[in-house]
């Protein structure tokens, strides 16, 4: 991905705070941005894997879960229609629609080495390990004959040795975004498997 800093590290008003989307506002925005079907199943699982992470991790309410579901389930919402202006154009409709920063800042900081913005709190820097990494634990379900089921940390982690397996997928970006977390790799790699969102 070519490398887009946003030039900023502020995103929002902090008046904002606590202010959301409904889900039916967040899904309509996702259908009309994003037509590649495919890229719209990566930002659900995305976002079910943030609603997840809240829910056991971090122990969140319902409100809470939604907030970081939002994040995963709208953080490439600008990619398919204007990929030059990703992820500047959500971070603009975002703050247009006054939501809550903490999101738009998780939004800005998925992709710190291409939006130069930190992963700072829990919520970046999960939605940061979530990107990536379940991008290519998908990819290996599709080529398995029983998907995800039956599937294992070990050969998840024989395909992330793999360069040529998955090749978009940045091994860079999964390694620098559980060392962020401080989360061991095996750990994340499980809870993706054992969270996927049932189609």
């Amino acid at each position: 991905m070519e490398i887009l800093p946003l030039g900023r590290t502020t995103f929002g008003n902090p008046a904002n705070a606590g202010n959301v989307l409904s889900k039916e506002d967040a899904n309509a925005l996702l259908r009309e941005w994003v037509k590649n079907e495919k890229l719209q199943l990566h930002m659900r699982q995305v976002g079910h894997l943030m609603r997840c992470w809240a829910a056991e991790s971090e122990k969140l309410d319902e409100a809470g879960q939604w907030r970081w579901e939002l994040a995963g389930l709208l953080h490439d919402a600008d990619w398919d229609l204007w990929p030059e202006l990703h992820c500047r154009k959500i971070i603009e409709e975002l703050e247009r629609l006054q939501v809550d920063p903490e999101i738009i800042r998780a939004i800005a900081s998925h992709g710190p080495r291409y939006f130069g913005v930190e992963p700072e709190s829990n919520m970046d820097k999960m939605l940061y390990a979530f990107d990536e990494l379940s991008g290519l634990v998908h990819a290996y379900s599709l080529m398995r004959p029983d998907g995800y089921a039956g599937m294992d940390i070990k050969g998840v982690k024989k395909r992330l040795k793999e360069k040529s397996f998955a090749a978009n997928v940045s091994r860079e970006d999964i390694q620098d975004a559980c060392m962020r977390a401080g989360i061991a790799q095996d750990e994340l790699i499980g809870f993706v498997i054992a969270n996927q969102l049932q189609q």
